[in-house]
């Protein structure tokens, strides 16, 4: 048995989702069974136990993650994910898709992630400082800012970087601010990180209306997810002149035919930590987001919304994947014979990417960029690798998915090839 099919054995949808894929684009890109083994190999896993001292003195001990899926390109970059339900196959899965992400995007960087299997939302925020450090510690020989280089995703942010990284220089000895990305600003953070996945979101979308045809003045949209990526999306959009209609989250949903006032409701969640109750907008069934009248639709939460017993009720007309895998291969398959087009993952939310490259570049040169240098960096960046994908499409006559995928993955090989194979 080879190491493909060795790990064509799954234990959750997303790994197999994207096992699958990659065995479809290496049959377009007619490669051999061994290129095909080393590209759908993690190189190297990691994972630990993180046992944590409660403040009521009791001990608990969680399981943490660290995937570094290819390292051909340059160090392995990534999220951490806190999450209780987080498995490893879905961070083997998730650090895939940011192999493909960086290539993409140009960006000099390998994928990777990790996790820790904690519900942040049950614990102290000094619990929480313990449990990071502690993983940290666990993973600390194979990070730093030429090996590995983490960066916030679910139930993290940029306090849980701040204590990786001083973790991280404690034991260096001295303080290494390229360790990890999506810093604060007064820790060698960037400015524009925080709403970077977001606005690289609202820049494609923009981009993809306009491709359909579609003027997103006036234009309608729903964002499922009201969180670090589609709360900031929606607000882009909106000014932009589009019509947010539906906006939801993990506890309900709301619409307004008119649009909903996005400053507004980001208030209320404020205050209350829901759109839930929001008095500007009727309630909605949470799944029947997915399903409402709009040119575009952003599922912005996790993975696996659109599935196949739903595809067939979407209605918009152009899907930009604001989170990473929303979409399975059936639901894929059903939303092409309807014409919609989709954004992948790998391309639509690869702003926060890029920023935590320009984060990592400015802090080995010890020189900050302004806000203004950043965003226009990174619609450069976000409209070029558009273009690309759009042409490689054409070229191809291929999905944009297939397209974006096989155009990340022929660059990744290409490094293999000049690399060569050790010893």
């Amino acid at each position: 048995m080879n190491a493909v099919e060795v790990l064509a054995a799954p234990d959750t949808d997303v790994w197999g989702d994207a096992l699958a894929e990659l065995a479809e684009v290496v049959e377009i890109l007619g490669y051999d069974d061994g290129i095909h083994a080393m590209l759908a190999a993690p190189r190297r896993e990691m994972t630990v136990s993180v046992p944590l001292r409660r403040d009521d003195g009791t001990i608990q001990v969680f399981i943490g993650h660290r995937v570094q899926h290819n390292l051909s390109r340059g160090p392995s970059k990534g999220g951490v994910r806190f999450s209780p339900h987080v498995t490893l196959d879905e961070v083997r899965a998730l650090a895939m898709l940011m192999t493909w992400k960086c290539a993409l995007l140009d960006v000099p960087y390998g994928g990777g992630k990790g996790s820790v299997s904690i519900d942040p939302r049950d614990y102290s925020v000094p619990e929480l400082e313990r449990v990071t450090r502690r993983y940290t510690s666990e993973i600390l020989p194979i990070l730093g800012p030429e090996k590995d280089i983490p960066a916030p995703d679910i139930g993290t942010d940029e306090r849980t970087m701040a204590w990786m990284m001083d973790t991280f220089s404690v034991n260096q000895g001295y303080t290494r601010l390229g360790v990890v990305t999506g810093k604060p600003v007064s820790l060698g953070g960037t400015h524009g990180r925080a709403t970077a996945t977001s606005r690289g979101v609202s820049h494609i979308a923009l981009a993809a209306m306009r491709h359909r045809g579609i003027d997103p003045v006036g234009a309608t949209a729903a964002v499922q997810g009201f969180g670090k990526v589609g709360h900031d999306a929606a607000r882009f959009l909106a000014e932009a002149g589009i019509l947010v209609r539906g906006v939801s989250d993990q506890y309900g949903a709301l619409y307004r035919t008119g649009g909903i006032d996005i400053a507004q409701l980001g208030e209320h969640v404020r205050d209350t930590g829901s759109v839930v109750g929001f008095p500007g907008a009727d309630a909605l069934d949470r799944d029947g987001l997915l399903e409402l009248d709009v040119d575009l639709l952003i599922p912005a939460a996790v993975e696996g919304v659109l599935r196949a017993d739903n595809a067939m009720k979407v209605q918009a007309q152009v899907i930009v994947e604001g989170a990473n895998g929303p979409t399975t291969r059936v639901a894929d398959e059903i939303l092409a014979d309807a014409g919609c087009l989709v954004v992948p993952d790998i391309l639509a939310n690869a702003g926060g990417v890029v920023v935590s490259y320009f984060e990592w570049a400015q802090a080995h040169q010890a020189y900050w960029w302004s806000l203004d240098d950043v965003e226009k960096r990174l619609e450069k960046r976000m409209l070029d690798a558009w273009r690309q994908v759009l042409d490689y499409s054409a070229a191809g006559d291929l999905s944009l998915r297939n397209a974006a995928t096989s155009l990340a993955v022929e660059r990744v090989a290409e490094a293999h090839r000049m690399r060569g194979l050790y010893p």
